[in-house]
């Protein structure tokens, strides 16, 4: 949410300069934010990081000044809406893992969503979001009619790109001990089917006796238990690799450095590893689930995510097999043409004027 957000409005208010912006923060902004002169910042708090403070502040705070201002339209990149607010709003909904995944999600939190998403569905003008999967599935189901929602695919940073073999030897030196990996990049989160990847990679290891490894680049969220019993319950617990968050530079050539992405959630309403991983020339395994298939075509391998044997199976065909390897590579490099900022950003763009013509 954060890079779509980033990477749309920056292109959208710089592209129409003769168009008012105005940005709510809830805490003091670093600049960087506000890309061009069309741009007013308004901090209004409270800081809103709690399912009660979500419903301060925009129940409370941005009601009042939604209400003040009158603006043609309140755009919310997160999803969340001002369902006191009296002008036309568009949300973008991303997914809604929280409906089908309850579990994922902590209590409160869940309470929060599931109760107010719909109504901000209804309550909206117009919805974006970010896949056909994801569209399907909020009309099927909060009720809405699919000609309200408009598909706005994420795009690919520009850090992501193929690196030379000089490269790719000092990312293994510096992380993964010298030797090839499979990489999972995500936030370490239940949903992202951590734990089921493990198990898969030792199976993996005991069939091939191979010095491969597996790095999980992402920062780590709550269920991390599960995650370390899964670890623990290995013989080849050492060449599991946590990198936490990386820098935008060390991630790019970790992905570019990779044997292979593995990446294989339970749900996911879009999937931006796998745009990465195509951008970064490495093949991809990944989910045949939710939005995935879609969005990853014919460049990977497809697994059920919740079959340990068939992940272990795939990281041993492409493993073994570096023809496959160039195939998806290749098919990567053509399908990533599909997925880019500035298309995502003219998308948003025409959202807008729809909700704004309404």
């Amino acid at each position: 949410m954060g890079w779509f957000s980033y990477q749309t409005l920056k292109r959208i208010t710089t592209k129409h300069p003769n168009v008012h912006f105005v940005f709510l923060f809830d805490r003091p902004f670093d600049s960087e934010f506000l890309f061009s002169d069309n741009i007013t910042p308004i901090i209004i708090g409270p800081q809103a990081r709690h399912p009660f403070l979500y419903y301060a502040w925009f129940e409370f705070s941005v009601k009042n000044t939604l209400n003040s201002l009158k603006p043609d339209l309140f755009l919310s990149p997160d999803g969340f809406l001002s369902l006191g607010a009296k002008c036309k709003q568009l949300p973008v909904i991303h997914d809604i893992n929280f409906l089908h995944n309850p579990q994922d999600v902590k209590p409160l939190t869940r309470r929060y969503y599931n109760y107010f998403f719909p109504r901000f569905a209804k309550k909206a003008t117009r919805i974006a979001t970010v896949s056909e999967y994801s569209k399907k599935d909020i009309a099927d189901n909060y009720k809405i009619n699919p000609d309200k929602i408009d598909v706005v695919y994420n795009g690919i940073n520009s850090d992501f790109k193929a690196v030379n073999e000089e490269i790719k030897k000092q990312t293994k030196s510096k992380f993964s001990k010298g030797f090839d990996y499979f990489l999972f990049v995500g936030s370490l989160h239940p949903r992202k089917n951590i734990s089921r990847l493990i198990e898969a990679f030792g199976a993996f290891k005991k069939e091939s006796n191979s010095e491969i490894k597996l790095l999980l680049a992402g920062p780590q969220y709550w269920g991390m238990s599960e995650i370390y019993k899964s670890i623990d319950a290995l013989a080849c617990k050492e060449d599991i690799i946590f990198t936490n968050r990386l820098s935008n530079e060390d991630l790019a050539n970790v992905m570019a450095s990779a044997l292979a992405l593995t990446f294989v959630p339970y749900f996911e309403g879009f999937g931006i590893p796998l745009v990465e991983a195509m951008q970064s020339e490495i093949p991809i395994i990944t989910s045949n689930v939710t939005s995935l298939p879609e969005i990853a075509g014919d460049a990977a391998i497809f697994v059920n995510p919740y079959e340990v044997i068939e992940i272990k199976n795939a990281m041993l065909k492409l493993y073994a097999d570096k023809a496959l390897r160039t195939e998806l590579i290749e098919k990567g490099k053509t399908r990533k043409d599909l997925f880019s900022w500035d298309k995502s950003a003219d998308l948003l763009w025409q959202s807008i004027k729809k909700a704004t013509n309404a």
